[in-house]
């Protein structure tokens, strides 16, 4: 990694915290076969916090300081909100197609940025965002004979995660990202707890064993996606991120069986697309602004 340079080490990383992202999601998806979706989020968060408190044990005092708590708050519910629309969707979905739905969540960010922040928004972006959500029906395909409303859980969790997108640009002009990173870890610990009371299942040792690693691994891919931030531009490493399409297409054959069918294929096809042309006019927009 050292003889790399920063760039090309930040999309090593973020390839790293998608593909340990996609390795989380599948180990979801298989406990979901013994437990209930909330318990499962409870697990990813309770083991996210258990990993944090031990890492950031000797500055907790320092980073748990926030001018924004109100803030914090939202955009800790909006995380929450996408992970369990996103884990009750691969309950019931192939894990490949929901990833890609999930997938919107880019061009959704930037519709929310020109609603919000009044950034431009064009017709070429609008065409984007277009054929992104046209991409997530093409997968989901509503008035199929197979068509579930729980297909579109992942197109929601895209909207959620969006939101914490644009929250999260508010809250990094102001705070540090670690303090943003412990108060999603706290508030979405508890929150899950007081959710999994009813459903809750005691876990055997093995399963036990299974939901804080299962936390841990999503801690880590947080960390290392927050380095890849740190050490490469947004806009280099961003397109990195559909990786998970593939990670997670490879997972559902390996571990679950499914083969994407052709509709998925072309559904995620377009999403990625879309994806990337909105990613490459973002770009080109920045640089005419930074050159002008």
């Amino acid at each position: 990694m050292a003889r790399l340079s920063p760039t090309a080490q930040g999309i090593v990383l973020m390839l790293a915290a998608i593909f340990l992202f996609s390795t989380m999601d599948a180990t979801a998806k298989a406990l979901m076969d013994r437990y209930a979706p909330m318990q499962v989020v409870w697990a990813r968060y309770a083991g996210m916090m258990t990993v944090v408190a031990v890492i950031l044990a000797p500055r907790l005092g320092p980073l748990l300081r926030t001018r924004h708590l109100g803030l914090q708050l939202l955009r800790s519910a909006f995380l929450f909100a996408a992970t369990l629309s996103f884990f009750t969707a691969i309950s019931t979905m192939d894990i490949a197609a929901a990833t890609a739905v999930m997938q919107v969540h880019p061009v959704i960010l930037t519709l929310g940025a020109a609603l919000l922040l009044r950034e431009p928004l064009g017709p070429r972006r609008i065409f984007g965002i277009l054929a992104a959500l046209s991409g997530a029906l093409i997968v989901i395909r509503p008035g199929a004979d197979l068509f579930s409303w729980t297909a579109l859980l992942p197109l929601l969790g895209g909207a959620f995660y969006a939101s914490y997108a644009l929250t999260t640009r508010f809250l990094g002009r102001d705070e540090p990202i670690l303090t943003s990173f412990l108060y999603t870890a706290i508030i979405g610990t508890l929150v899950a707890s007081v959710l999994t009371v009813p459903v809750w299942q005691t876990p055997s040792v093995g399963d036990a064993a299974i939901f804080l690693g299962l936390g841990a691994v999503g801690a880590l891919g947080q960390f290392l996606l927050i380095r890849s931030l740190t050490m490469a531009e947004a806009g280099a490493v961003a397109p990195f991120g559909y990786a998970g399409v593939v990670f997670a297409s490879l997972w559902g054959f390996l571990a679950f069986d499914e083969v994407p069918d052709r509709w998925t294929f072309l559904g995620a096809l377009v999403i990625v697309g879309a994806g990337l042309y909105v990613w490459h006019r973002e770009t080109r927009a920045r640089a005419a602004a930074a050159t002008a």
